[in-house]
């Protein structure tokens, strides 16, 4: 058997994070077992659909690396893969399952509906549909239809018995059929609710794994009775544990906020993590821990490493919370080790939207020396603001002395450092370390550069937080640099406690 998964979001608006989590789960486990990820895009639900909707989730599965075998953009064999598409599909199934006595027409107008709530409500009754089209004569039911009367198409759950929901990792489930209520599945537009759909389309794209969000674990008896109905066999069920909010109080909901401990609000949608300096690669990996645990202490890891190892049996029930503290670690261990080429280039764009313009080869000067401080990859643009503004820094001479290098040091050492930027015929890196470690020697009182180049970092780039001395000076340039030394001199020649 070829393993066959879907993941089948509603184009309703973002890719939530529970989402893209789900999303992982079924493409791990498609490629643990050489099998298929399925795209499917379920856009029945026409009030609330979002223009633009599936592209942009499509984009965000693409940005996390989440491929897949077939999908509306590319095809299959069992397509198309739009719900909206498969219309002659769901009435053809909808009415083979009246006509087999498994189904009804039900021909409640909502001004009904309401007034059976009501009083079911006034009777301290369950609320729910109470079948009163399910016992309709033939003859009542000609009558309806002779009238024109517009109707939806319900589902005749059994009665009497209980379901067992078979999965693997909640074990088996038994619900009472009593407690499941007949649900639509056409309504008066001709387009199917989710239960028909799905059932539908997981049977006819040969889907042999259902991996999905434990909020749908409710409905899988009535899937389930569908699937008996038709005579076909039902997948593998698997309800994925509900995301909580970082703060561990209360689900990770789509149409609300997420907080963490501290109240801070957080991001729930995919588009934001990547719009907020996430690396896709630390996303995968955090995503895939939360619910499953990769085993032997390891935190970081690669999918390559990681699906081989996926079980659904070793999927934890329980809810998990999201740990953000621990995707900014993630996220920056993964920076560190990119290859400066493509740290510059991830970075680069978040530069753009700040206005910078980037000079290529001084952001590939000070990436090796900065990663090791980002998180995130805006955490970049405080680091090198220095290298696009050139603004009067307004320093004082006290910011620019130290302890170890009082006025008359302090101006010595920099004078020293401005006559080799001038004059050294060979401005690199070697020589840039060679100089600046020599006059710090000579102009502290102890001897040690440390002070000198502290303060001199502070007085080239007028950040407290800036790459070290030397990627800094090469970066900004020779010119640039004697600029900044210029001014921090004249800072000194117009101070009153020149000797």
């Amino acid at each position: 058997m070829t393993v066959r998964v879907r993941f089948a979001p509603s184009p309703t608006g973002y890719l939530h994070i529970g989402g893209a989590r789900t999303a992982l789960f079924n493409w791990m486990f498609a490629r643990k077992h050489a099998g298929k990820f399925i795209l499917r895009i379920e856009d029945t639900d026409r009030k609330r659909y979002v223009a633009g909707a599936t592209e942009a989730l499509m984009d965000d599965l693409r940005w996390l690396g989440l491929d897949w075998d077939e999908g509306p953009d590319i095809g299959g064999p069992f397509g198309p893969y739009v719900q909206s598409e498969r219309s002659e599909l769901y009435q053809e199934w909808a009415d083979w399952l009246v006509d087999q006595g498994h189904a009804y027409r039900c021909y409640c107008t909502a001004v009904d509906l309401k007034a059976m709530r009501e009083e079911q409500r006034a009777n301290k009754q369950q609320i729910g549909y109470d079948r009163r089209c399910r016992y309709l004569t033939p003859e009542q039911r000609a009558a309806k239809e002779a009238q024109g009367l517009s109707h939806v198409i319900r589902f005749s759950m059994p009665l009497e018995g209980a379901t067992v929901i078979p999965d693997k990792i909640r074990g088996d489930i038994i619900v009472n059929n009593s407690q499941v209520q007949d649900a639509v599945l056409l309504k008066s537009d001709g387009l199917p609710t989710y239960h028909l759909a799905n059932v539908v389309d997981d049977h006819f794209m040969q889907i042999t794994h259902i991996l999905r969000a434990d909020e749908w674990l409710s409905t899988a008896p009535l899937h389930l009775n569908l699937y008996a109905a038709f005579g076909w066999e039902h997948p593998v069920y698997a309800h994925l544990p509900v995301v909580l909010n970082p703060s561990g109080k209360g689900k990770l909901s789509k149409r609300t906020q997420a907080f963490d401990d501290a109240g801070h609000q957080v991001f729930v949608k995919t588009e934001e993590f990547r719009a907020g300096g996430l690396l896709p690669e630390a996303l995968l990996n955090f995503l895939a821990n939360v619910g499953w645990s990769f085993g032997d202490d390891v935190e970081q890891f690669t999918m390559a490493e990681a699906c081989p190892r996926f079980e659904l049996e070793a999927i934890n029930p329980a809810p998990a919370r999201l740990p953000y503290d621990k995707l900014d670690w993630l996220n920056g261990q993964y920076i560190q080790q990119m290859e400066p080429l493509a740290l510059a280039q991830a970075v680069k764009p978040f530069l753009d939207e700040a206005g910078y313009e980037v000079n290529p080869e001084a952001l590939l000067l000070v990436i090796p020396a900065m990663r090791v401080r980002m998180k995130r990859l805006p955490d970049a643009i405080p680091f090198l603001r220095f290298l696009f503004e050139d603004e009067a820094m307004n320093m004082d001479v006290t910011a620019l002395t130290h302890k170890q290098m009082p006025f008359a040091n302090a101006k010595s050492g920099y004078q020293q450092a401005r006559d080799f930027v001038a004059t050294t015929p060979v401005y690199d890196l070697d020589s840039i370390s060679t100089a600046m470690l020599a006059i710090g020697a000579r102009v502290t009182l102890n001897g040690k550069a440390g002070a000198f180049l502290g303060i001199m970092r502070l007085a080239i780039t007028g950040q407290n937080v800036s790459p070290p001395l030397f990627e800094s000076m090469l970066a900004l340039g020779r010119e640039r640099t004697l600029a900044r030394l210029d001014e921090v001199l004249a800072v000194f020649d117009a101070d009153p406690a020149i000797q």
